[in-house]
């Protein structure tokens, strides 16, 4: 199976210019946690809801605060036509819940995440996915 055939096509974009409010309200408005960012038809990055937590509110910046500030800039992605089970792999190895998805001319046509793997034909690709992206992966504890 290809990425092509288990993605999600409907990708909203932001631009590092719009606000992290924005980025926000728009992501409870889709109900999704991430947004890839785009400029100039260029994927430049990714922002999530954690990224708006941690590096905007907990990092006291304001509402207004532009997306670029905030965003991740180290982009992972996969293509369209990759292998399901590679790519599923490769998100295990890299402890990430989601991938956008570029075609061969690196234009951005959808994303990648474990609902889609849960969804997609052979679900035990979200299982090693899951497990992949659950192990600890620095020092950070919620146990007391």
């Amino acid at each position: 199976m290809l990425v092509r055939e288990a993605m999600t096509r409907d990708v909203h974009t932001v631009s590092p210019e719009q606000s992290i409010q924005e980025a926000a309200r728009l992501m409870l408005q889709i109900d999704a946690g991430a947004l890839p960012v785009g400029e100039n038809d260029k994927l430049v990055g990714m922002v999530t809801d954690r990224d708006i937590a941690v590096r905007g509110v907990a990092g006291g910046k304001p509402p207004t605060t532009p997306v670029r500030e905030i965003m991740s800039r180290e982009l992972r992605y996969c293509f369209e036509n990759e292998d399901l089970n590679q790519v599923s792999r490769n998100m295990a190895d890299q402890q990430v819940r989601r991938l956008p998805v570029v075609d061969r001319n690196k234009r951005l046509v959808g994303i990648l995440a474990l609902a889609d793997l849960a969804t997609s034909a052979k679900s035990g690709q979200a299982s090693a996915a899951l497990l992949g992206i659950s192990q600890a992966g620095g020092s950070h504890n919620q146990n007391g």
